[in-house]
């Protein structure tokens, strides 16, 4: 698919807001493997060929094993995954699907056996982050296949 526009680039104010709160989830104190988890998960159950195809990247470079990226979309199905992950996956799945239960006691029950109120709050704010980022992404067809690990940091002039 062609790209429709390059909304970096028509509105970089705009990217700059999303940026502050990506920089924000990127420093919370999650496990950056833990992260990428559940950026890929929001990712696959959006459909968002751009932003798997980087986070496949940067999980592997985060030392994500292959084994684990490729079972991610049948995370419940194995033993790969830890408690704390399998909470945040579930977690992820719950708010992405917001108008499939509004996520349920049951799940906020799991995730906070696994995570601290802060820790849940960081977590929601980064299927938050993803969520927009693969609406954005989808919206204008960002061109999936040319990232590289860390091609998106933050440029400096837009930390100011």
């Amino acid at each position: 698919m062609k790209a429709r526009l390059d909304f970096t680039r028509v509105s970089p104010k705009a990217v700059s807001a999303m940026y502050g709160l990506q920089t924000y989830v990127n420093n919370c104190g999650l496990e950056p493997r833990l992260l990428e988890l559940v950026k890929m998960r929001a990712s696959q159950l959006n459909g968002c060929a751009y932003c798997l195809d980087m986070h496949s990247k940067d999980a592997r470079a985060a030392g994500e094993t292959e084994q684990r990226l490729y079972l991610l979309d049948a995370w419940r199905e194995v033993s790969l995954y830890s408690e704390r992950e399998r909470a945040a996956l579930e977690w992820c799945e719950a708010l992405t699907r917001i108008d499939e239960g509004h996520v349920p006691d049951a799940v906020y029950a799991t995730a906070r056996e696994h995570f601290s109120e802060e820790e849940l709050v960081s977590l929601a704010l980064a299927v938050v982050a993803i969520n927009g980022w693969n609406r954005l992404s989808i919206a204008f067809r960002a061109e999936a296949g040319q990232y590289r690990p860390g091609m998106h940091d933050r440029p400096k002039a837009a930390a100011a």
